[in-house]
């Protein structure tokens, strides 16, 4: 492609994105169209510069490190980089993702049984829930519904929210956020991964209560499960569509019934 600035997409905060797949060039030229881009931008008082810079162009990201560009958020197959134009005001961005999504599945069957796993990579071995994370554009419940038929090979279909966990400077310095789930187990085989799990069984509940290898969180969890039977409570997820403007969204918001 034969141009002398990128285009991009104007947003409305009055920046531009550039993506490498859609303007691409040679490397050769790289650095003489992106000067060039630059001083168009600064005189039209463009804001925020975004350079979405795909992996088999992973080649631009020096030169754009170079010209004042730096890194904001990655992906499987690209880096998103920025650099902040006007010198009157500090750069007002939205951060990266900061905040990792878990589930756990307190799965029950009918006889009052809990689903467990000691996991194959922990540091102290113990019994707890199924779970993993949730994968992006994955709605919460389905994400929990996946994650146990993946490491135990149990169906489960959902009953309830329990309860969340907020932590900080977990994986890769990323606040975490754990949400489990009251499930009820529509099959009983076990089929575990073995990638993932180093033993998985159903174990009666009063059992996991006192195990010696339970920890304390997770018996909260259980016995929280069960005060919402009780009270026959149940935290449900509503899904409906809003529209802004001519945004249309999909949210979801948490219910309480009285039907567990």
């Amino acid at each position: 492609m034969d141009f002398k600035v990128f285009e991009g997409v104007v947003d409305r905060y009055d920046g531009v994105t550039i993506d490498s797949l859609k303007e691409t060039c040679d490397l050769q030229k790289f650095s003489e169209i992106l000067c060039g881009s630059l001083k168009k931008w600064t005189d039209e008082n463009k804001r925020c510069i975004w350079f979405r810079v795909n992996i088999e162009h992973a080649a631009w990201v020096p030169i754009l490190a170079d010209n004042g560009f730096t890194f904001h958020h990655a992906r499987d197959n690209f880096v998103m980089m920025y650099k902040w134009l006007p010198l009157n005001t500090l750069a007002n961005l939205p951060p990266a993702c900061h905040t990792n999504i878990g589930v756990g599945g307190l799965v029950l069957n009918d006889k009052n049984q809990m689903l467990v796993v000691v996991e194959k990579h922990t540091e102290i071995a113990h019994w707890k829930l199924p779970g993993g994370y949730v994968e992006r554009g994955e709605d919460i419940q389905n994400a929990v519904i996946r994650e146990i038929k993946e490491e135990t090979g149990v169906d489960a279909t959902f009953e309830s929210l329990v309860t969340l966990r907020h932590t900080h400077k977990a994986m890769f310095g990323n606040s975490d956020i754990y949400i489990v789930m009251l499930l009820k187990a529509t099959s009983d085989t076990i089929n575990k991964s073995d990638i993932e799990i180093k033993d998985c069984k159903w174990m009666d509940v009063e059992e996991f209560l006192n195990h010696p290898n339970t920890i304390n969180f997770n018996r909260f969890i259980v016995r929280q499960a069960l005060d919402l039977k009780e009270r026959k409570l149940k935290f449900n997820f509503n899904k409906s569509t809003l529209t802004f403007g001519s945004l249309t969204r999909e949210v979801t918001a948490l219910v309480v019934e009285d039907s567990l």
